[in-house]
């Protein structure tokens, strides 16, 4: 199993681009999501981008990981998701007793 990791493009070429994500820079395979500009937002997959994000959702991937790393070593992580902060969750809609 591979996780996927939002990276920024720095630099585009045809089929590479040179990506920030929240460790070193790195080049990335863009042949399966196309050309990119600079500032697209990408989810990569081993080296290869599989999705281009919005800005906001790569946003959101982003704290998902930083909390999965939190909770790996026992800190708190509720300042990621202040939305589910104080809430009891809720079971979808088909899932609730008819």
């Amino acid at each position: 199993m591979c996780i996927g990791v939002p990276m920024q493009v720095i630099e585009a070429g045809p089929y590479w681009v040179w990506c920030q994500g929240t460790d070193e820079p790195d080049w990335v395979d863009t042949r399966l999501v196309g050309e990119q500009r600079p500032g697209t937002w990408l989810l990569v997959f081993q080296g290869a981008a599989r999705e281009v994000l919005s800005e906001e959702r790569a946003r959101l991937v982003l704290d998902a990981l930083a909390a999965l790393r939190a909770a790996a070593v026992g800190e708190s992580f509720d300042h990621l998701f202040p939305d589910l902060v104080g809430r009891e969750p809720q079971l979808p809609e088909f899932l609730r007793k008819r």
